[in-house]
């Protein structure tokens, strides 16, 4: 099992999009979703994707593709 934390920064036109929720279930990954900011204009949430590594990354390949930008982070990730 790999681990990957990101941040996702979402377009006004995929906000209102449940994209997170999509990526969830169309790839064998795990979503743990760390901090959160959306309104109706624009929106960013902070997660760790886990899973197999080539999982992992054709789920950000189709996020990416779908217009959210990808950051990848490092270090620890806030929980709560």
């Amino acid at each position: 099992m790999a681990s990957k934390k990101v941040r996702f920064t979402f377009s006004t036109e995929t906000v209102k999009e449940p994209l997170v929720y999509q990526l969830g279930h169309e790839f064998d990954v795990v979503t743990s979703i760390r901090m959160a900011d959306v309104d109706d204009s624009i929106g960013w949430v902070i997660l760790e994707l886990v899973g197999d590594d080539e999982e992992i990354s054709n789920a950000l390949n189709w996020i990416s593709d779908k217009g959210v930008r990808i950051d990848p982070l490092e270090g620890d990730v806030v929980t709560g």
